[in-house]
């Protein structure tokens, strides 16, 4: 160690951005285990930096005793007045340089693995620091290389990663290629590199968007929520501040040049923008653009609700594989229950029939029945009186009338048994498929009683049901799939 430390250590400070005191204790640190290898670890070593010089000392220390046990970390009385002090005492300590030119070619190697490995570890802190609030922010970089998946993206002065899981599915890298992404997280404890990064998080929409649009960063425009289905499809709710400014058109750009920049960037995900309002039935029927809503029923007790569209309208609010509402009801973070308007009038005529079929009940009480929910005189037989008398103009003898009667007239028709047959022939969007009847009564009972539901679910789900073949399932497949590209979304583009 005759080389001056101090012009290498400032270098590598430069170099790497790590503070010299960090350097020279990862020094002493290194050159106290290749001691401690070459000479025992029994002794008592220390390791000092002299500044001055720019080396490293190694230091083995010896209390005083009376009588020496242990010969590597104590010396006798006289010994240590003959070698150190004249007028050394039991219990002083005293240490002296050990030559470091003999630790050899093995502790020198075991001395630069330490080095190294505290130089990361320097460096990944000086990283951390540098990346700890950058959470949530844009980043640029260039792709190096794939790992398991992952991809490996150069920002500089570290290496971030884009696992598998953030990337967009029919995006594909090479290397050298530009890559911008969100960073998700920093990652102190990971083994690789530690920051994370992301181009299919919601917020990576989010943050393009701003980019590109100067009223989202002056705090105008607010964006409410972001929907994604990565590489397919995207809904963003926007609200303006300004009643002047309109939050759709803002986004969009001239002759859409703004939304087209951020579709850009994605590789031509499609994006629909959604003005945001705080009334939420008429949020969803947006939400579910460019399907035209006809009316919507809420359930806020199951926090759902049953938007119901004009038959032709009604492949546009499901979309392809089910996306449209399923984005719609991500964005919203209400359930959405699609139905057709000829299915929805047919379910509502069975349902007054069946309500108006209770002995002894007037139109009206069966018409507010209706409107409360109820579809048929098994459920409001399961109802109590406490519930009736919830309803206006419902007393507590009334309601017990109207109970009464509607559990003699189920117990007398057992209308159990009739209801559950008449449900797999009852109303039902599946009619459009142009499938077979029996094959619509097996996915009635199956449990899918509408095309969203089929659109929503995969071949594995059918099959998991045990009630198909493998080409009835590739029938059904192949009729809801035929039915909604009949009728695809608008493209951006």
């Amino acid at each position: 160690m005759a080389v001056d430390l101090n012009a290498i250590l400032s270098q590598i400070g430069k170099d790497k951005g790590i503070d010299k005191k960090t350097l020279v204790e990862a020094i002493e640190s290194a050159m106290l285990s290749a001691a401690r290898k070459h000479y025992g670890h029994n002794l008592n070593l220390e390791t000092r930096y002299d500044d001055e010089n720019g080396l490293i000392e190694v230091l083995q220390f010896k209390v005083v005793v009376e009588r020496v046990e242990d010969e590597g970390t104590q010396i006798s009385v006289a010994a240590a007045r003959r070698e150190y002090d004249a007028e050394a005492m039991v219990g002083d300590e005293f240490g002296k340089k050990l030559d470091t030119a003999v630790l050899g070619r093995i502790a020198a190697q075991t001395a630069k693995q330490v080095i190294i490995q505290k130089v990361r570890d320097a460096e990944r802190g000086v990283i951390y620091e540098e990346y700890k609030n950058s959470k949530g922010d844009l980043i640029n970089g260039i792709v190096q290389r794939y790992d398991r998946g992952s991809v490996i993206v150069n920002l500089g002065r570290t290496e971030a990663i884009l696992p598998k899981r953030e990337q967009i599915l029919k995006e594909r890298y090479r290397q050298n290629d530009r890559v911008r992404a969100l960073i998700l997280d920093i990652d102190r404890s990971a083994r690789g590199p530690q920051i994370v990064l992301s181009r299919s998080h919601p917020d990576f929409l989010k943050k393009l968007f701003a980019l590109e649009v100067p009223e989202i960063s002056e705090s105008i425009i607010e964006i409410k929520g972001v929907a994604r289905e990565p590489g397919e499809r995207a809904k963003i709710a926007v609200y303006s501040t300004d009643p002047s400014v309109d939050p759709v058109g803002a986004c969009v750009g001239v002759k859409g040049s703004r939304v087209h920049a951020v579709v850009q960037e994605l590789r031509g995900e499609k994006i629909d923008i959604i003005p945001w309002t705080p009334d939420q039935p008429s949020y969803v029927a947006r939400a579910l653009s460019p399907a035209e809503v006809s009316r919507v029923v809420v359930d806020e007790d199951e926090h759902s609700m049953e938007v119901i569209v004009a038959d032709d309208q009604l492949s546009y609010a499901i979309g392809r594989m089910g996306q449209n509402v399923k984005l719609a009801s991500k964005l919203t973070g209400w359930r959405i229950d699609v139905r057709s308007v000829s299915v929805a009038e047919e379910d509502a005529k069975r349902a007054r029939a069946s309500l108006e079929a209770i002995p002894g009940i007037q139109f009206m009480h069966a018409e507010m029945l209706f409107q409360e929910g109820y579809r048929n005189a098994k459920e409001v037989s399961e109802a109590t009186i406490e519930d009736l008398m919830e309803m206006d103009g419902f007393s507590a003898e009334l309601a017990s009338e109207i109970l009464t009667s509607a559990k003699e007239y189920v117990a007398a028709n057992k209308l159990t048994e009739e209801e559950n047959q008449e449900s797999a022939t009852a109303p039902n969007d599946l009619d459009r498929l142009m499938l077979a009847p029996g094959l619509i009564e097996k996915l009635v009972a199956g449990g899918y009683g509408s095309i969203q539901n089929l659109a929503a679910a995969s071949n594995d789900d059918l099959m998991a049901t045990g009630n198909f073949t493998e080409t009835e399932i590739e029938t059904v497949r192949s009729a809801v799939d035929g039915f909604l590209s009949r009728n695809p979304l608008p493209s951006l583009d």
